[in-house]
């Protein structure tokens, strides 16, 4: 069976933001502004996008 996939776009710049915030938006592998990733779907995943939820946007 397939690993599900989700699709994670960076929609604000990094300026202003906790430390904590703009690392886990590189272990996201997000580098720049409406950059995206395509990561597996799994609740490690899930938490750091809640995480910095206002920065990020999951498409599809």
């Amino acid at each position: 069976m397939a690993d599900k996939k989700i699709k994670v776009k960076l929609i604000k710049g990094l300026a202003g933001c906790k430390e904590s915030h703009r690392a886990t938006v590189r272990g996201l592998g997000l580098r720049r502004l409406n950059h995206m990733v395509e990561l597996t779907d799994t609740p490690a995943v899930r938490g750091m996008i809640n995480k910095v939820y206002y920065l990020v946007q999951v498409v599809a």
